[in-house]
């Protein structure tokens, strides 16, 4: 029996968003060294799935753990499937602010900007 070896996942943070997670997680208190942000997808929303950010005080087993632009992020096997390729940028404007993604694997959305289908 071959071992099944974990799918590749690539995420990509702006500068922008680091920044807002960074600012976020010095405003936590007792956060150990090894905590991060989780990026997830969730069934739910108005179009299948929902993106969900979580800071976390570690990884899981069989996470994918990424560090970018100094913040680390955590990804579950199921939501790495979605998440391959996304962009998380943080945008700010007239209408609020908030984390956009952009992720090339939806196959549609919906008005709100924060489900997705797949």
């Amino acid at each position: 029996m071959s071992a099944v070896a974990a799918p590749n996942v690539e995420l990509t943070v702006t500068p922008t968003a680091a920044a807002e997670i960074n600012k976020f997680m010095q405003g936590e208190e007792d956060l150990p060294e090894t905590a991060g942000l989780r990026v997830r997808v969730v069934p739910g929303g108005c179009s299948g799935f929902q993106y969900s950010l979580n800071i976390e005080e570690e990884s899981k087993q069989g996470d994918h753990i990424f560090e970018q632009e100094g913040v680390r992020l955590f990804v579950d096997m199921f939501s790495g499937q979605y998440l391959n390729g996304i962009t998380i940028d943080y945008t700010s404007n007239m209408m609020g602010s908030g984390f956009t993604f952009e992720n090339p694997n939806a196959t549609g959305g919906c008005g709100c900007g924060e489900s997705f289908s797949a």
